[in-house]
């Protein structure tokens, strides 16, 4: 049985998205120094997290998978020879959105994507009204 080395990035983001690109590419090359092969990236790096309001000006942030931020990651991935899994703001078509992870193999590859579904919150509530109420 062979081990994999996993290294996990966290980072603190700014509203500049090439800026956090950035410092999410120099955390990258430091897992893979310090011996890691796969690394994932915190969910939507490339901004301040925004999911939890609603505000257009947040489409903005959007872009298509493969695309820009891929093919960058896609050329460190086979620079290092890491597997790198980010977190992107996907539009996959006018009006059509998504929180997706791309996965980027050890040769530069691009192997697919997920598309994350969230729960509606008013779903969650009525969940957490039932435990408590049933509690």
């Amino acid at each position: 049985m062979s081990n994999v080395k996993v290294g996990l990035i966290q980072m603190s983001c700014s509203r500049d998205k090439q800026e956090n690109l950035s410092k999410a590419i120099l955390k990258i090359r430091e897992a893979a120094a310090k011996g890691a092969q796969v690394i994932c990236l915190q969910e939507l790096f490339t901004s301040l997290y925004f999911c939890d309001t609603e505000n257009y000006e947040h489409f903005k942030l959007a872009e298509s998978i493969p695309g820009p931020s891929t093919d960058i990651l896609s050329a460190l991935a086979a620079e290092l020879g890491v597997v790198i899994i980010a977190s992107l703001f996907e539009k996959r078509a006018q009006g059509i959105y998504h929180n997706t992870t791309a996965v980027l193999d050890a040769d530069g590859t691009y192997l697919g994507k997920y598309r994350k579904m969230h729960i509606p919150d008013d779903f969650l509530l009525n969940i957490f009204s039932v435990f408590l109420f049933n509690a």
